[in-house]
């Protein structure tokens, strides 16, 4: 069974990075509020992505564009496979009615 991890909010967040930036460390802060060291580096690189580029990762602004565009990709993809569906079937439809003359 996975632990399942605790949502901090954006404003916790950004305490975090301010007393990290205030100059505590990642393990007093640890010890105080409780989230782990890994969680609040992360945090302070993505503050600093987003202030002034950091170490080239994606700011949290193309963060939000890249998951907003694989939502729509796969959306997209659904639809077409929808499509693609209608038309075999359809196509199907076509081909087994057998077409009336109009001789009568």
């Amino acid at each position: 069974m996975s632990k399942s991890r605790p949502r901090y909010t954006p404003e916790f967040k950004r305490q975090m990075v301010g007393l990290l930036q205030a100059g505590r460390t990642p393990t007093q802060l640890s010890k105080e509020f409780g989230c782990s060291t890994w969680a609040m580096r992360c945090w302070l690189k993505r503050a600093d992505r987003d202030k002034d580029g950091g170490d080239g990762g994606l700011t949290t602004v193309e963060r939000e564009e890249l998951t907003r565009l694989r939502r729509e990709v796969r959306r997209l993809t659904q639809e077409r496979e929808i499509l693609s569906k209608a038309a075999a079937w359809f196509a199907q439809e076509n081909v087994a009615i057998p077409k009336r003359s109009s001789d009568s």
